[in-house]
């Protein structure tokens, strides 16, 4: 059974850092995404980062410079390290994970419609 916990979110002011950690559990592939990804209220679910199994890291333009998306294999855990937080990074942050990361010829990793394993999320606050 796949599990995903998240940790490490919380409030801070503008400009702060956060570091979000992602234990994972039950799920071992060798090819596989992992994936950071946030929701507002009243807003869509965006994709923030995703780091695939060749190591290879993408981010949304929003949060580019700004937030740097990890993992520590002999841990089984996905981390997001968020430096100069902004209000508009406020949010329900998600970690996600994936077999695989192409499909039908399309790389996978930001789309968060084609992650099957979630974890329960954690709240960001940033205040101004």
């Amino acid at each position: 059974q796949v599990q995903l916990v998240e940790s490490g979110g919380g409030s801070v002011h503008s400009g702060g850092s956060l570091r979000l950690s992602c234990a994972v559990s039950g799920f071992t592939y060798s090819r596989y995404c992992m994936g950071w990804f946030r929701q507002a209220p009243g807003k869509e679910r965006e994709g923030v980062a995703a780091i695939d199994s060749t190591g290879t890291k993408t981010y949304a333009d929003s949060v580019k410079g700004r937030f740097t998306v990890s993992q520590d294999n002999a841990k089984n855990t996905l981390y997001l390290q968020m430096d100069s937080l902004k209000p508009e990074d406020t949010a329900m942050y998600y970690c996600a994970a994936e077999i695989g990361f192409y499909r039908g010829g399309l790389y996978i990793c930001q789309r968060s419609d084609e992650y099957r394993f979630w974890g329960q999320g954690t709240q960001v606050t940033v205040s101004s």
